[in-house]
This record gives C-alpha cells, structure tokens and sequence, in this order.
C-alpha cells in the first residue's frame, strides 16, 4: 500500500538495489516486537482513546518532520555504500515507529488478524508473523529493484518529481494523523 513507508523506499532505492530490502529489514525490527507484545500482552485489553491520539499527534509530527528533512535534503549527494545501507534499515526502523497509520492498524485491525491467529496457538501465530512480514519483505525489494533499474530512464527533472511526491507523501501523512488525533479529541 502506498504510504510513508513506500515513499521512503522509492527514495532509497534510487541509490541502491537493495534498499527496499533492508528497509523492510528495519521494518521487521518494529512489526516483530509489536506482534509479540500484541499477541502476549495487549490482545487481552481495550486501547485507551487517549493513547490513540497520543500516538497520532507524536506519530504524525515525526512524518511531517521526516518529509521537511527529505526536502531539504532533495540536492545532497549520494552516500556511501556502507552508510546507504545502514541508513536504508534505519529508514525502515523510523518510518515504521514514527508512522501513526502503522501502530494504530497494529492496535485495531492487526490486534484482529493475531486474535484470529491465536486460536491456532503460538504455531498459528508464528505463520501468521512470518508469512506478513516475508509479503512485506518481497513487496518492498521488488518495488525497490525495480526503482533501482528504472532510474536510468529518469531525467532531473522526473528525480526531483519523485523526490517531491515523497516529501508530500511524508508532510500529507503527517498532517492527517495529526488532523484525525484532534478531530477525535473534538468529536
């Protein structure tokens, strides 16, 4: 699904054929530790409403910070190879703990999908995990590659147009989350 976590990865992927790889690694360190504490611990209680907006506001400020950085560093140069490749897990590390949409799917419609799960035990659990996050894993290294066989195509003028769409994906995402927080606080 096209949302902050895509648009990070068509800009790291312009500078490395394994970005969207490692940028589903990082999400992996997030969405791993989350399933576990959902399925041990927070499938037996009912989110305050108030963690909710929490986690909007502070989720949605971080997408809009992440989208102003990427702007203001739409002209840098490319990285080295070792820095790229740390920073693409990092990447999917801070896109997916920073995104609001993320943690609140996890704590509805997730918390759902692992209950469902759980009545086949910690074994249907497991399968459920893996088989998310290798969709994931495969999803986000083929768009990757593909961006990163693609880009020889790519006038400046397309680069800077990829580079802007993602910035708004991040600031767009960003504002909504933020936008939902307080309109639940109002409502």
């Amino acid at each position: 699904m096209p949302g902050p976590l895509f648009a990070m990865t068509i800009t790291k992927a312009s500078k490395s054929k394994i970005a969207g790889a490692l940028i589903a690694v990082g999400h992996g360190i997030v969405e791993f530790p989350l399933m576990f504490l959902i399925f041990f611990v927070l499938s037996q209680f009912e989110i305050p409403s108030g963690v909710q907006v929490a986690v909007g506001l502070l989720g949605g400020l971080v997408m809009i910070f992440m989208g102003i950085k990427a702007f203001r560093n739409r002209h840098k140069q490319e990285e080295s190879a070792v820095a790229l490749k740390r920073d693409s897990i990092l990447a999917g590390v801070w896109t997916s703990a920073a995104n609001a949409g993320f943690i609140l799917w996890w704590l509805t419609i997730g918390t759902t999908l692992i209950l469902n799960a759980k009545l086949f035990e910690l074994a249907g659990f497991a399968v459920f995990a893996g088989v998310h996050w290798l969709t994931d894993f495969l999803w986000y290294s083929i768009v990757g590659l593909l961006i990163f066989k693609s880009q020889k195509f790519w006038s400046q003028r397309t680069r800077m147009g990829i580079t802007l769409f993602c910035v708004a994906v991040f600031i767009g995402f960003g504002a909504f989350f933020m936008t939902s927080a307080l309109w639940s606080i109002l409502a």
